[in-house]
């Protein structure tokens, strides 16, 4: 039995959507926490392309390639194909299935009152226009779950209403047919949103990234003009490395040196520019690992394929032995 199905150990099931090469948030939000997961989980790792669709169809073309960045992403940071179940969402056809039998356990009315689907209506400035698809966004995701009847799945709070809706879904068909579903407990992930280079949360669309995969020039480059204390307008000015997002990625990125480099902030012993440039030393070697691995993946398409299509042929077994048990339950098919 391979690790990804051994038994004994729990499973879990999270994903990304495919907007592009992944930052520095990404990384630290995510990404670096599901690659220690492995060592104590059965490991789902899904590239949700069809969820891209709920709030950016008119992206659709870009999809595709922007999927291969992120397997090259995730394998760069260290996803190990051996050890993980690494799929695209699309090519996994039971999920759709399980969407509709889960559509079935849940109301309209208990679909809206989902706090984090008014956030979205707010914040995208959707007003009437909203897609039956964009409204039910969680009842798929409640099927990517269960799809592979996953014990937890490691959420950031802002997912929390999302996972209770699956668990009442589960809850409910578990009621109607019988056990054939985990409720998937939440794995809280942690962490202060990270700062971009403007200082706020780091996010494409804010247009303040620093990719994962970024060469060295680049990083450099990034870092130059990045927000630091605004109270320091001269080199002898005291700062507050408190407010500064430089400070903040020294906590990540080089973690001894951060006290040093606190303590002569607030005397004015060393200018912003000098602890810039330390910074960016000490991000491209943290790295550097991730960006030689990337490359070797990105060197070899044919290996990237031949990863990419034996983790979905895996997701698709799993999947398929769920909508059987369903069936069975049922009584249908």
């Amino acid at each position: 039995m391979s690790a990804p199905e051994s038994a004994g150990r729990r499973v879990i099931l999270s994903g990304m959507r495919p907007t592009g090469r992944l930052h520095w948030g990404n990384y630290t939000g995510a990404l670096e926490n599901w690659v220690q997961l492995q060592d104590t989980y059965d490991c789902r790792f899904m590239v949700a392309d069809w969820h891209v669709l709920t709030t950016a169809l008119d992206k659709s073309g870009e999809i595709n390639a922007n999927s291969r960045e992120m397997f090259l992403d995730w394998l760069g940071a260290g996803l190990d194909p051996d050890r993980s179940v690494l799929f695209l969402q699309s090519s996994i056809k039971e999920h759709a299935e399980l969407f509709l039998v889960m559509s079935m356990l849940i109301s309209m009315g208990r679909l809206q009152r989902n706090p984090t689907f008014k956030e979205q209506i707010r914040d995208l400035n959707l007003g009437g226009e909203i897609s039956f698809g964009h409204l039910g966004y969680p009842v798929l995701q409640a099927a990517d779950i269960l799809a592979y009847r996953a014990h937890a799945v490691p959420v950031g709070e802002d997912q929390l209403p999302h996972l209770e809706l699956t668990r009442e879904m589960a809850r409910r068909f578990n009621f109607l047919f019988g056990d054939v579903f985990p409720e998937p407990e939440a794995l809280v992930t942690k962490f202060a949103r990270f700062p971009g280079t403007d200082g706020g949360r780091m996010s494409k669309s804010l247009g303040n990234t620093i990719e994962i995969s970024a060469s060295p020039e680049e990083i450099r480059e990034k870092i130059k003009p990045a927000f630091t204390d605004p109270a320091r307008l001269r080199r002898s000015d005291p700062g507050h490395p408190e407010v500064c997002g430089v400070y903040t990625w020294y906590q990540k990125f080089l973690p001894a040196d951060a006290p040093q480099v606190a303590e002569e902030c607030r005397t004015a012993a060393r200018g912003c520019v000098d602890c810039k440039k330390q910074l960016a030393e000490g991000a491209i070697a943290h790295f550097a690992p991730l960006r030689e691995r990337r490359a070797d993946f990105e060197a070899n398409p044919a290996r990237l394929d031949e990863i990419i299509s034996a983790g979905c042929e895996r997701a698709r077994g799993l999947a398929k032995d769920t909508l059987a048990r369903v069936h069975d339950a049922m009584g249908i098919g």
